[in-house]
């Protein structure tokens, strides 16, 4: 789910948007790879993410002119981790880090979204994670399939390891799932991941999408892709594309306070709306928005960056440094991250 800024790097090698002049060049693209650098249980590294960073933005700016220029104004990142830029997986220790400081006047590209947060920098564009666009392609059932349950969930509700006291993870929103409703005949619930779980979310009506460490999930874009109506439990949460996927049409939103009343929630809404939700969803150009497959299709979600990237242009010529302007801090930010690189 981290690995869009690697596909973003492959779609841009043969893309016609590229060009080998960088004096002709809008924007400039730097591949970092930071979800690549993996612990021993395959999880990437976070924390060491910003040190990555760092070390990708000293190199484009002693070797080349064009990131000194506008100290990386006319520059732009893939961040995908769980809070984007701010590089750590537990909301408390990501705002006490907070973005970056050398980030500070690049655009980002993030699949973190929350309005009002400090992770979520001011002009960023949001994305969905990346899940393979093949394989779930490859497992789609026939559309007329009966839907034979009604509210669809595989998944953690508590992460012992990371929260063994359950405070913090999922804001205890998940945690209020479980324990409401396990016992609910309407609510298909698991922490199990079965071999049919793709085909399980198409004979769904609603699939829970809520909140993990971040408001984000991987759900968001199976929903969508397996036509079942995401229900969201993720306050203020900021969609990606909203141009492209009209989210208040074909979602289901919940604050996370009202979980204990999802059943009443989604068992009064009426059929006409539930129909209309499911039409919408059917619609393919929709699917494709959320999706990254190699090779590019027509309006896929690096399209939808790419839209996102030309609302920025052309560049206002404030962003060009005069002589009277500062440089970037290479030591700011916390002490951790100026270990070498």
């Amino acid at each position: 789910m981290f690995a869009a800024e690697i596909f973003m790097h492959r779609f841009l090698l043969s893309s016609p948007v590229r060009t080998l002049d960088p004096e002709d060049a809008d924007w400039f693209y730097t591949p970092v790879y930071q979800t690549c650098d993996l612990a021993a249980n395959g999880l990437p590294m976070t924390l060491k993410s910003p040190r990555i960073m760092r070390s990708a933005i000293h190199y484009i700016s002693t070797k080349w002119p064009f990131w000194n220029l506008t100290q990386g104004a006319d520059h732009f990142f893939l961040v995908p981790h769980d809070f984007g830029p701010c590089f750590h997986y537990q909301e408390e220790r990501a705002i006490e880090r907070g973005i970056l400081p050398l980030l500070q006047h690049s655009t980002l590209v993030q699949t973190f979204g929350q309005r009002k947060h400090v992770c979520l920098k001011q002009g960023s564009i949001t994305m969905p994670p990346f899940a393979p666009p093949e394989k779930m392609m490859s497992r789609l059932i026939p559309p007329d399939t009966p839907k034979s349950i009604l509210v669809y969930f595989r998944g953690l509700f508590y992460d012992s390891e990371n929260d063994p006291e359950g405070g913090y993870y999922a804001r205890g929103a998940r945690a209020s799932i479980w324990e409401n409703l396990k016992s609910n005949p309407v609510f298909d619930m698991s922490t199990e991941h079965p071999a049919t779980y793709y085909e399980d979310m198409q004979r769904a009506i609603f699939c829970l999408c809520p909140l993990g460490w971040a408001p984000w999930s991987p759900r968001l874009v199976e929903a969508v892709v397996f036509g079942c109506i995401p229900v969201i439990i993720a306050d203020d949460i900021v969609l990606p594309f909203a141009d492209a996927i009209p989210w208040e049409e074909i979602a289901v939103f919940v604050p996370e306070k009202d979980v204990p009343y999802l059943d009443t929630i989604l068992t009064s809404l009426p059929l006409p709306l539930i129909f209309r939700k499911q039409r919408l969803l059917a619609n393919p150009s929709m699917k494709q928005a959320m999706l990254f497959p190699h090779p590019q299709k027509p309006g896929d979600a690096f399209h939808q960056i790419l839209n996102g990237l030309a609302r920025k242009l052309p560049h206002d010529n404030t962003i060009f440094f005069t002589s009277t302007r500062t440089t970037l801090n290479w030591t700011a930010g916390p002490l951790g991250d100026l270990k070498p690189w």
